[in-house]
């Protein structure tokens, strides 16, 4: 891999959002055939950028969120919204719409 440069974004999420960017969609199948930009799914990976303070609870407290910064998710094909920031495709989510952190 590439050396990664420290993302200064110019979003902070609020509540329990988290900011996502997505990773690039495969561009071989398992058997090596080379995949077309029209044939590429959409990716439903990606890296936690930000993390918001968490949802406020009914006593004033906030809710401590399961990710954070650097955490490799799976979230679910649809979920989000998507926005440009400094020309780079970034993804909005709650963190229930996050299915799973990948383990490695």
């Amino acid at each position: 891999m590439s050396k990664e440069k420290e993302v200064q974004l110019k979003i902070r999420p609020l509540d329990d959002r988290v900011v996502v960017e997505p990773l690039e969609a495969e561009e071989k199948t398992a058997g090596g055939i080379l995949l077309p930009d029209t044939a590429k799914q959409k990716p439903q990976r990606g890296r936690v950028l930000a993390v918001g303070p968490g949802k406020l609870l009914d006593n004033g407290t906030r809710a401590v969120l399961n990710v954070q910064k650097g955490d490799e998710v799976i979230y679910g094909k649809y979920a989000g919204n998507d926005v440009t920031v400094d020309r780079k495709e970034l993804k909005i989510l709650r963190e229930n719409d996050i299915l799973a952190k990948v383990v490695k």
